[in-house]
């Protein structure tokens, strides 16, 4: 499994959380609308690597049972 693969998912990853955070600063500075917007960022990327990290479990699981 190339680490390019890993990298770019874990890349993902931080990039989910980031929107978390920056939906969590502007909830609580009464930013509603872009505290929802931030979050539905935040939940497409967090989606986005968990699909990335299954596949690559798959491929991992195919490699070993051949």
């Amino acid at each position: 499994m190339p680490t390019s693969e890993h990298v770019h998912a874990a890349e993902i990853h931080l990039r989910a959380a980031h929107a978390h955070e920056a939906a969590a600063a502007s909830h609580s500075m009464n930013d509603h609308l872009r505290a929802h917007e931030q979050s539905k960022l935040a939940q497409e990327r967090s989606q986005e690597a968990h699909k990335l990290s299954q596949e690559m479990a798959k491929k991992l699981t195919e490699q070993k049972h051949g």
